[in-house]
């Protein structure tokens, strides 16, 4: 069988304008401004993912949204970046990453420029919206220009750095939301939550035009639109359904939805399959890749843990042990350093240690998963912030040992004709994991407490839930053996 294409086409990297010649794969200040400039484009999304949270009591006294309208606030945003990520990612491989990078940095500002702008939550949604397609188009191809740009142990500590802001984000967003909201800048209230982003957009554009080279396949074929419109359906149809199922107790419609989905989705691998030597927009030869195909698994196990912990335990912290909104805010806060630090080891290891590393977080975050769960049984009620502060931290220690490493193994034999592609579906396992943890909540959570705030009930479902989420460490453990065991074999 013929090579599907794009595989094996040259790379195209045009430095931008009083750039070195040898692009970005030598640490030297340029590559470390235009490195810079990538996290902080990273960084915009992320905390935009959560920075409404502790926000929305002010933007439902100032807007009059309704309970729906406060869930698509958040359902807005994701469900735009999880439909459209595979699709920006190969628009990044056809058009040029950094052009494609700047397209939806622009959207995502304007979007941004238009939520501290608006004043119904009609309004507000649709530009939540808006700016969640700007960041499907943006995400691939910041992890796409660091696959093809970085080499050898540069590489290795890029995508630790990744990490680190990807764990820094969790910290940032909820804090931000917080202290900006509460500030009140100008007698603006919530809007400077939005606002912020339109000048960290123009410095990515101003900056990103001077220092980040651009990346593309010599030899670009049309785009692959019935592919586009087929992925983009099959995603809704899977992921609308998982996000607002356990809300409206789980109807009919909900199992349609997913069944027409998975029917779509076969027709879309079966079309991929008759595209693959005329541009793809996933090339499934990603999947042979054993590397590719298991970190890719391990990132979707990962996605299913984090909308599973997450959710219940905001919801044991306050309703289990009856902490304040502040205190709750702390404990995520203990978690999040724990992952800085976790991410700084792995950034700082230069990729030595290979998948031994992300594995040794999988189980350092397993074991003290267990132990966190053995102290929320026989604490019950009197368990206190400074007592969880061990095992929370050491929690958020090895799952920041994990998502920098991963990122870089699962990424490293990828064809860099193929980078924005591969990318995308890296970026969209982790999304639509989030979205299938999040509807399990109904089964291992909500089944137990009936959504009743009794501290008890809420207590017993989390402890439950943890040994579902030691389980899924377990799990990501074991996928990550089809990562390389040494570095040497990542290059290349």
């Amino acid at each position: 069988m013929p090579s599907p294409a794009l595989d094996n086409e040259p790379q195209h990297i045009t430095p931008p304008p009083n750039h070195p010649a040898t692009g970005l794969s030598k640490m030297g200040p340029a590559a470390w401004i235009a490195l810079l400039v990538l996290l902080g484009a990273e960084l915009m999304d992320m905390i935009d993912q959560s920075v409404v949270l502790t926000a929305l009591p002010a933007i439902q006294e100032s807007t009059g949204a309704g309970p729906d309208a406060v869930q698509w606030l958040t359902t807005g945003y994701s469900l735009p970046i999880a439909v459209g990520l595979v699709t920006g990612g190969r628009l990044g491989d056809l058009y040029g990453r950094r052009r494609i990078l700047f397209i939806g940095t622009a959207v995502f500002a304007t979007a941004s420029l238009l939520c501290g702008l608006a004043a119904g939550p009609g309004v507000l949604i649709g530009a939540r919206a808006l700016q969640g397609v700007g960041a499907a188009v943006m995400i691939p191809q910041i992890l796409a220009t660091l696959h093809v740009t970085f080499e050898g142990q540069n590489r290795s500590k890029v995508f630790g750095l990744y990490g680190a802001v990807m764990s820094l984000a969790n910290v940032l967003g909820p804090v931000m939301g917080g202290l900006l909201t509460e500030a009140d800048l100008f007698g603006l209230s919530w809007r400077p939550i939005f606002l912020v982003n339109v000048p960290v957009g123009l410095a990515v554009l101003l900056l990103g035009r001077r220092f980040i080279p651009e990346s593309t396949v010599r030899k670009a074929d049309r785009p692959d639109l019935a592919g586009m419109l087929l992925s983009a359906l099959a995603i809704v149809l899977i992921v609308f359904p998982l996000s607002e199922g356990h809300l409206h107790h789980w109807p009919l419609w909900c199992f349609a939805m997913l069944a027409a989905g998975l029917l779509v989705l076969g027709v879309f691998v079966r079309h991929q399959r008759r595209k693959q030597n005329k541009a793809p927009l996933v090339p499934l030869s990603l999947f042979r890749g054993r590397q590719f195909s298991g970190g890719t698994a391990a990132q979707l196990a990962h996605g299913l843990l984090c909308g599973l912990f997450f959710m219940t335990w905001t919801l044991y912290l306050q309703r289990g042990l009856g902490m304040s909104p502040f205190h709750a805010a702390l404990a995520f806060v203990l978690l999040s350093l724990g992952e800085l630090a976790g991410a700084t080891l792995a950034a700082k290891s230069g990729g030595r240690f290979a998948r031994r590393l992300p594995q040794a977080g999988a189980l350092v975050a397993a074991v003290s998963m267990a132990a966190y769960g053995f102290q929320a049984a026989e604490g019950q009620a009197g368990v206190t912030l400074p007592a969880m502060t061990g095992p929370v931290v050491l929690i958020g220690f090895g799952l920041g040992m994990v998502s920098g490493p991963l990122a870089d193994l699962s990424l490293a034999r990828v064809p860099h004709g193929n980078a924005g592609a591969a990318s995308g579906l890296f970026n969209t396992a982790i999304h639509l994991g989030i979205a299938l943890g999040t509807a399990l909540t109904a089964v291992v959570f909500f089944a137990t407490t009936g959504g009743s705030p009794d501290a008890g009930l809420n207590r017993d479902a989390f402890v439950t839930v943890l040994w579902w989420v030691g389980g899924l460490l377990t799990l990501m453990w074991a996928l990550m053996f089809f990562l390389p065991k040494h570095r040497e074999n990542q290059d290349g």
